[in-house]
């Protein structure tokens, strides 16, 4: 009975600490470009140069973190229906 108690403790920090992040900085790098907003490649002489414009983020090197698009959903939902 202590170990459930103790895994749903863990669990609801962990939840509550994702969700304070979500709120403090709702956007995190982009895991395609990491955060640069293109993808790299090299010329001919193996010097890193720019490539394409990242397609996922648009070019921003920013993606939206799921808990704050699911909250953002949530919130949509919910001005949708009360109006």
């Amino acid at each position: 009975m202590p170990l459930i108690a103790l895994a749903i403790a863990c669990l609801t920090l962990i939840t509550l600490c994702y969700g304070g992040l979500c709120a403090a900085s709702p956007f995190g790098t982009c895991r395609r470009c990491n955060g640069f907003g293109f993808a790299t490649t090299t010329d001919r002489k193996g010097r890193p140069k720019r490539g394409k414009s990242c397609r996922r983020c648009k070019a921003t090197g920013k993606r939206i973190r799921a808990g704050r698009w699911l909250y953002n959903r949530a919130q949509r939902i919910y001005r949708e229906g009360t109006h």
